[in-house]
């Protein structure tokens, strides 16, 4: 069975930011502070929009948080992967909103 690598929060804004910021209209988001208070934004587009999932989107910039607040870094590493695990729809989310823009 192959590893994956730990996710980390540059690996996760490299991979969701621009989705995030396009349903959250506002510029991409570089910090974790920026990118969480995006995904609250997003979650209440996808919301409106009728997209499912938004849940999730929150869930994500709640474990987001808990990784920013965090010293230990084997707790880091599990909301990371929780967060990564909450955002795996994103990209089909995203693209739904995208059509109905």
């Amino acid at each position: 069975m192959a590893s994956t690598k730990p996710a980390t929060v540059e690996t996760i804004l490299a991979r969701y930011a621009a989705d995030i910021a396009f349903v959250a209209e506002e510029p991409v988001a570089t910090t974790l502070v920026d990118f969480t208070n995006q995904l609250r934004s997003a979650a209440v587009g996808f919301d409106l929009a009728g997209i499912n999932g938004f849940e999730d989107v929150e869930a994500a910039a709640n474990y987001l948080d808990d990784v920013g607040s965090s010293t230990d870094a084997t707790e880091k590493a599990v909301f990371l992967k929780r967060a990564v695990k909450s955002l795996a729809h994103v990209d089909d989310m995203a693209d739904e909103f995208r059509l109905m823009v």
